[in-house]
Order: structure tokens, then sequence, then C-alpha cells
């Protein structure tokens, strides 16, 4: 733990490459823009490598600069989350909104949007939990439950909040590789999400079956969880199957790129249920979710 640089930095590091402009970075952090530069120089000292590449611009991160920006967000996003779960145990009586959902959707959509609805509504603390299973559902103490599927969920009152497409993705360097050499996405390597919780979920094999690929019986890293596929994704192993709310600011962020006419609509979504009497607190969560999806 002594080799870590101070949180400053990462903290800064983290907003310039989330926003990539200083100035937005410098606005979101309310310091000066020469604050951001220094804090950035000093990380790149610490680490001993060039994380931006200055010689474009805007400047543009190194490959180091992606996985530590990578690094960076997951960790921070971890600790909001465990923030948030000390918060609820020690907040009784506070304003509070608990909402069940899945670890992706908690960790790619979800949680980088709460700053946002906390600037809204800085009263009413956010309690997220995400269960083993894939299909978050209405337990007492849950206030919220976002789920993914085709709907026609019956406890408290559902929605659909967007509809969903999956298309196969990769590190832009492999999909660039594998297009170049003509490989055919039935040839590429894969990278497999399988668990028997997670039976909502389309997997390769439906993917083809859809799309009426006939692919050779063959291996592939397989992972029990969405969010370590993803990291052997990034280090360019293989394609994996994205969701648009999941993978999508990767793929605008340029970390990762989709297979070329690759995306599939199964006729699934995002539905968001809520109990048959909302709070006033789960009412105001609700309204904002509505926002940031029809946004999104």
């Amino acid at each position: 733990m002594e080799h870590l640089p101070p949180l400053r930095l990462l903290v800064t590091f983290e907003a310039l490459s989330r926003h990539g402009s200083m100035r937005d970075a410098a606005a979101r952090l309310n310091v000066t823009q020469p604050a951001v530069s220094q804090a950035v120089k000093a990380l790149e000292e610490h680490v001993g490598v060039a994380l931006f590449d200055r010689r474009v611009r805007p400047a543009r991160l190194t490959d180091a600069g992606e996985m530590l920006s990578r690094a960076v967000r997951e960790g921070l996003g971890r600790i909001a989350a465990t923030l948030e779960d000390i918060r609820a145990l020690h907040a009784i009586g506070e304003r509070q909104v608990t909402v069940s959902c899945t670890v992706g959707m908690a960790t790619y959509w979800l949680m980088p949007r709460l700053p946002m609805f906390y600037a809204d509504y800085p009263d009413i603390t956010v309690n997220v939990q995400a269960p083993a299973s894939d299909l978050p559902v209405m337990t007492p103490g849950i206030d919220v439950a976002l789920r993914y599927g085709s709907g026609g969920w019956r406890e408290g009152r559902t929605e659909k909040l967007f509809s969903e497409a999956i298309c196969p993705v990769g590190a832009p360097a492999l999909v660039d590789r594998l297009l170049a050499e003509g490989c055919a996405l039935a040839q590429a390597p894969l990278i497999h999400v399988r668990n028997p919780s997670n039976g909502n979920w389309a997997g390769w094999e439906d993917y083809f079956q859809a799309r009426g690929i006939l692919r050779p019986r063959g291996g592939g890293q397989v992972f029990n969880n969405y969010v370590q596929a993803a990291q052997a994704v990034y280090d360019g192993r293989g394609l994996m199957l994205g969701w648009r709310s999941i993978t999508g600011q990767a793929e605008r962020d340029g970390a990762l790129k989709a297979w070329p006419e690759g995306a599939l609509d199964l006729g699934t979504g995002y539905f968001v249920t809520t109990a048959s009497a909302p709070s006033q607190d789960t009412g105001f969560f609700l309204e904002w979710v509505r926002r940031e999806a029809a946004a999104f």
C-alpha cells in the first residue's frame, strides 16, 4: 500500500480521463486547470510512464493510461459503494432508497450516474444492492429493482426504461487485427460468461443461433462474472457480448470496439419495478431514473 500515490492524484486523473478536457475536469473538481495539470504530471512521475499522449490534441490516454483509468474507475466505484453501505448501516431515520440490480448494471450504468442524483437530491441516500441472481426481486427492504429481460413481472409496478441490443466487442487492437487478417466472427477468440444464476442473459451460443452463424465447437475463456470477463476483453484476450448499457461508454471512450454489423436486437430491455405504493423519496428516484433512461 505504501507504493500507492496520493488519492487526490488518482481522483484528478480519473476526472480528466473521464471528461477528456482539462477545463471540464477542473470545473468538476472545483480546482484550477494548472492544478489538474500538475497533479497528472506528479502521477506520471510516480508511475514512471506517460499516461497521456500529448502529441495529439486533445491529449489521449496511452495504453498505460487506459489500464490505470479502468483500475481507478473501478476502485473508486467500489469505495463509493462501500461508503454507501456504511452510511446505510448507521443512517437509521435518514431518507433512503434501496435499489437492487445486477453487478454489471450497478458498475457500468447506475453508479457513474448517481453523483447527478445526489446533486439534485443531496438529502436522499441511495443504497445499491447487487444480488447473486441476475434477476433482482422485490424483497422486503427493496424499494426499486432495475431488471433486464422482456418484462412480465407481476409484483409491484413495472415499466420499461429502454430497449437493449447486444454486439460483440473487443479491444480495438484485437478487433482491427482480426478484421485485417480476414478472420470471421465464428473463428475469433471468445470470452464466455457462464453462471447458473445468470440464465436470463444471452450467451455466444444464443447469439450465433439468432444470427444463423455456424461456429465449430471450441473453447475460449470462461468467467462466471461479467466484470471479470470485461477485464479480460480490455486486455485483448478475446471478444465478448456487449450490452450497450454496460459497454456503450467504453466504446465511446475508445477502450472497446464493436464488431462491424454485429448488433443484434433480442427484444429485451431494462425495466424498473417499484412497490405498488412507493414512498415520496422512491418517487423522486424513479423520476430521475426515467430522465436518465430517456437521455441514454
